[in-house]
Formats: C-alpha cells, structure tokens, sequence
C-alpha cells in the first residue's frame, strides 16, 4: 500500500484479518465519503438543516420514516432508549440521566447483554433506562417478556451480533409480536449489519447502524426508523446527546457513503473475498495439525470467513499462540480471536488492500513452519491473555 503514513506517526502497519472492528478503525473509508468531508469542511452549514438532508437519505435506504448521524451506534442505543423514555419533554431531556416518570424499564435478554467494547446495558443505563433482563443466558421463551412487560416498561432492546447467544432465544419477529401487542417500542442495535432494510422491515421501531463498518463512512451511528420515535431520539442532542455529537463532515460523509453503498460493486467484492479464503485455504491444507474451512457469517451477513483449527499436538503451537506471533510479526496480522480458547480463530478478508492477502498467506506458512520446527509445542497458559488483557489500556498513555 503506497501513502501509508502509520510508520511517520510510529503507528504499526497492521494488517486487518478480524472484520470491522472499532479497535482497528472499524473499516477503509469509501472514497466517496472522502471526498464528501473534504468538500464541506471549509464551509460553515445550519446542522439541523444537514440532518434533515441525512434523514432522506437514511429512509430511503433503510426504509424508514427518518434518521440522523449521531456520534456510533453505541450512542443510537442511548439516545432511542431515551427517546423512548422522555418523548419530547424537553424538561425530562434536559433531566436525565434522571427520569421523571417511572415509565423507564427496558427489557433485554439476558443472551444478548454483550460487550462490543463496553457492555449493552451501560448504553441503556447511560440514558436513565433500568435494564430487566429477560430468561436466561441461553434460553428465552415467549412467557418471560410477556410477563416482564408491565406499565412502567419504555422500550425494549433487541441485539444483532456474532456475540450473541445463537440459539435458544426469540428471535427478532417474535420479539417484536410480543412487544408491540402491548405498546412496547423496539430498537434493535445492527451496528455490524449488512442489510439496511430488513430489522425495521421485520418490524422494529427503530434500527441502529455503524456508519463506519460495511458501509465504509467516517466514525458515525445511523439512527432510522418511525418519525415520531427518531425525531425523540434526536430530541436528546439537547441533553445527553450532546456529548455525542457529529461534526458537519460526518453527517455529509454518512451521506456519501449511503449513496455510495446504492452504487457498490457487491458481487464483485464477494468475488475477491472468496479468492482470497480461497488462497489461504489452499496454503493451510495438508499442514500438520490445522484445519482450514470457510464458513458462513453467523448473522446471514452476505460474507465467508475462513476458520483455522489448530491442533498443537500435531501443529506444535496453539491457536492462541499463533495469533500472538501473527499480531507480533512483520507485517502484524490481527486476526478474529474471540474464540480462541476453542482452539479456532477467524481470518476476514473483508478489509484486505490489494496484494495484502498473499502476504497474510506468507506469514501463515511462516509462522507454521517456525512453530513445526520447534522441538516443544509453543503452549503459553491461555490465563496468560485474561491475565494481560487490559495491560496497555491500563498502561495509556506510556
């Protein structure tokens, strides 16, 4: 990749094999969003005006009522939940994360209170909601929301992510029966979500989307959804939103990417990813003690990914081990491991540059090779990473 400027900072040059994650920069910005913030950023705007320009977009391609941009879609859960609990009383707005009333119960279930980086509930607590959690981690049946439902109850939050429980929970269309049958607005957070349409099409209220994963925009949330419920979620720029503000170059770059995302080339994407899981596949076959297979993307996104099984018996590393030396290599890869203690992890080949999945493809047969020359398995104590996993956060700034 030509003009990289991370080294001139002292950034590492990694190589993203985990899919759109925060931690790494979510995704690589479309060039038509690049273009869009670098037109409107010597130009003063009325930003409520921009919104309003946004939220045409936005319905038309979510099939929604409305949207806006808020700052992530971390923020869309807090302000809809606040929205939900507040209307427009722009008082009660002003008041949270206080409540005015006692209607501020929002139901989850207890499957889908995941961390994306910070945990689900604190996104809703962050807005004066109080989080009931309904059924258990894995299993939840039409009589534990029905029954948690009450009058003090504001909305209920419906969670789409690899994270989640897969199994044994309602899913979002008997969600939404139970809730509306009762009044009960729902938002559902898609922020890795590919389909725009299909959770309000399904019948939530409110659909909340990463501006800055699939579709390639700046740092952004997308809020869409019915008028009345966006325009409260909006209302809350006026209290709690306004630490989660957007600039005029976000908002207009969400809208470049929206349009540019109308226009995108999805086959043929899909066609390059696939040559790539073919590539590495190709160079782990027939290796000692690994497995290569592609695999669907567990939330119907239309993507593969490869999975690679180690066995460090036969491959004389585990699979912690060697995403380690991957991320500590050169060139560092970063690879999908929230599952590595299965002895698996991910490669994505979703946010590769042109060329970089043969150098990933290298550095595996490297790495493997090193680790199979080794005279003793390469097994550190997987409590090593639970142990060390916050040190340089902890450590911030040095």
């Amino acid at each position: 990749m030509s003009n990289d400027i991370r080294p001139s900072i002292g950034l590492r040059p990694v190589i993203n094999v985990s899919g759109t994650m925060t931690s790494l920069g979510a995704s690589i910005v479309v060039p038509e969003a690049i273009a869009a913030m670098a037109s409107i950023l010597p130009h003063f705007v009325e930003i409520n005006d921009l919104q309003r320009k946004a939220s045409a977009v936005i319905a038309r391609l979510t099939g929604g009522e409305a949207g806006f941009v808020t700052a992530s879609c971390s923020a869309g859960i807090s302000l809809a939940v606040a929205g939900a609990i507040t209307g427009d009383n722009l008082l009660a707005i002003e008041k949270l994360p206080d409540v005015t009333s006692e209607k501020n119960e929002v139901l989850v279930q207890m499957g889908h209170v995941v961390s994306y980086g910070a945990p689900v509930d604190q996104a809703i607590r962050l807005a004066g909601g109080k989080v009931v959690l309904i059924g258990q981690a894995t299993s939840t049946h039409r009589f534990h929301m029905e029954n948690a439902i009450t009058d003090r109850t504001a909305a209920a939050v419906y969670v789409v992510s690899h994270h989640v429980v897969d199994y044994g929970l309602l899913n979002l269309k008997e969600f939404v029966e139970i809730a509306h049958a009762r009044g009960v607005p729902v938002i559902v957070d898609a922020a890795s979500e590919y389909d725009l349409r299909i959770f309000l099409g399904q019948g939530a209220d409110i659909a909340l989307y990463s501006g800055h994963k699939f579709l390639g925009g700046p740092t952004s949330g997308i809020v869409a959804g019915r008028k009345e419920l966006v325009r409260h979620a909006f209302l809350q720029n006026m209290g709690i939103g306004r630490g989660m503000k957007v600039g005029k170059e976000s908002i207009f770059g969400v809208m470049a990417a929206l349009e540019a995302w109308e226009n995108r080339d999805h086959a043929g994407i899909r066609e390059r990813e696939t040559g790539s899981l073919n590539l590495w596949k190709k160079t782990l076959d027939g290796r000692p003690g690994v497995t290569a297979l592609i695999e669907p993307d567990p939330t119907n996104n239309p993507l593969d990914r490869l999975r690679l099984i180690v066995d460090p018996e036969e491959a004389h590393i585990t699979a912690w081990d060697l995403a380690d030396a991957l991320a500590k290599g050169s060139p560092p890869i970063i690879v999908r491991d929230h599952e590595v203690e299965h002895r698996y992890f991910y490669l994505d080949p979703c946010n590769l540059h042109p060329g970089q999945d043969v150098i990933v493809a290298n550095r595996l047969a490297e790495e493997l090779d090193k680790a199979r020359a080794s005279n003793e398995i390469i097994a550190t104590p997987i409590e090593n990473r639970s142990r060390h996993r916050f040190d340089g956060l902890l450590r911030w700034p040095d």
